[in-house]
């Protein structure tokens, strides 16, 4: 005879669990705590199973009978009910563990144990920090791309477009993570490409004019600063590396022997080892900065540490007391010198002057076979660079 709610309130415990059925194997499991647990009993497969549907009375009797017959329309369709049911505890399980922040973290440390570069893993730290402080917490499927958007919207409302820019290519690169790793469907960051605003590209200024290059290095020679920052500006101007390079530069990477600096693929933009040809001029410099630095790992160590290479503002800072603006010139504007020069002089191929530059060829075969030419040619192109600088200096 089927329960009812007067009968089910006047249930007593006894020494031992008791069973009082309702029908079509819906019953209660009476415990000697008192406990008033719903209980199905079915069959699949010829096997007697057992699906628990709740307490009473958070679970009333008529919400009982209808998780009952949900689980009944679940075996008539030929399912298992107990296991549909663990089936749905793992996906919300799933969506609980699979937050945006969690999968962001993840992100970071698989960037981090393939080795990027200390600066690039701040950049991103900071970056996704603004995303997982809006939508940390949620589930990464349930973010949309409107919800992306709110957050990029509140980064350009303060002009910095770059930066919206470099925070939908992060919380995109999140997104693809986690449908590689089956936690989302797709990257809804696809949706937003021309949403934002198109920030301005300004070249870095740099100085190509011979007449005023000579005029620099003649300032920078008379640099009354730290003599290591005037070794640095003078050996940037030389060998035309990227200013980060030149600061993380360690004495174990340079041969003076053979002439060639070595720099790590983890320290290189591009993530791949580069060799610089040294002219006789900054093997003289690299001479007089061993005299300062050469028992310490840096050639161009902190002030304040020997472990830690100078700032990475030290040489545009340099640059500043000298009388040049940041409009007038950089220090990673000695690429664009260098190459501007080399280029016009007509002397030299102009894929010699890119391997110089550590630029990687964007066809994948021709990079294959260019990896291994043109040495000889950097070689005698970084002697005639230090002597046409010294050309330009001398005025």
């Amino acid at each position: 005879m089927p329960l009812n709610d007067a009968q089910i309130r006047n249930l007593k415990p006894k020494d031992k669990p008791y069973k009082i059925s309702d029908f079509e194997g819906l019953y209660l499991d009476i415990r000697p705590s008192g406990s008033k647990l719903w209980r199905m009993k079915y069959r699949f497969k010829g096997k007697e199973k057992l699906l628990a549907l709740g307490a009473y009375p958070a679970v009333s009797l008529s919400v009982a009978r209808k998780s009952k017959d949900a689980a009944r329309a679940i075996l008539a369709q030929g399912n298992d009910p107990g296991a549909v049911r663990q089936e749905e505890k793992r996906e919300a399980q799933k969506v609980t563990e699979h937050t945006f922040g969690k999968l962001a973290d993840q992100f970071i440390d698989k960037a981090r144990r393939e080795g990027r570069a200390p600066a690039t893993m701040a950049k991103t730290e900071w970056l996704l920090g603004m995303a997982k402080a809006e939508f940390g917490t949620r589930p990464i499927a349930e973010i949309t791309a409107p919800d992306i958007l709110v957050v990029l919207r509140k980064v350009e409302a303060k002009g910095n477009y770059e930066t919206a820019k470099r925070l939908r290519s992060k919380i995109g690169a999140v997104f693809r993570y986690a449908v590689a790793n089956g936690a989302a469907q797709n990257d809804p960051t696809y949706a937003l490409q021309g949403a934002l605003i198109r920030p301005q590209v300004t070249a870095r200024a740099a100085i190509i004019e011979p007449e005023a290059l000579g005029a620099l290095l003649r300032a920078i020679d008379g640099f009354h600063g730290q003599p290591t920052t005037r070794i640095g500006l003078q050996l940037l101007s030389l060998v035309a590396q990227r200013p980060g390079e030149i600061r993380h530069a360690k004495w174990q990477d340079i041969d003076t022997g053979n002439a060639v600096w070595s720099i790590p693929a983890e320290q290189m933009k591009m993530r791949r080892a580069h060799y610089v040809p040294l002219p006789g001029r900054a093997l003289e410099l690299i001479e007089e900065l061993r005299e300062i630095t050469g028992t310490g790992i840096f050639l161009f160590p902190s002030l304040r540490s020997y472990k830690r290479p100078m700032s990475e503002n030290t040489l545009n800072a340099a640059l500043r007391r000298i009388g040049y603006s940041g409009d007038e010139m950089t220090a990673h504007g000695f690429r664009a010198t260098f190459s501007k020069l080399a280029n016009e002089s007509g002397l030299w191929h102009p894929d010699a002057i890119e391997r110089q530059l550590a630029h990687v060829e964007g066809n994948v075969v021709r990079r294959a076979y260019a990896r291994g030419l043109h040495w000889e040619e950097r070689v005698r192109m970084s002697e005639w660079w230090a002597g046409y600088l010294d050309e330009l200096r001398a005025g």
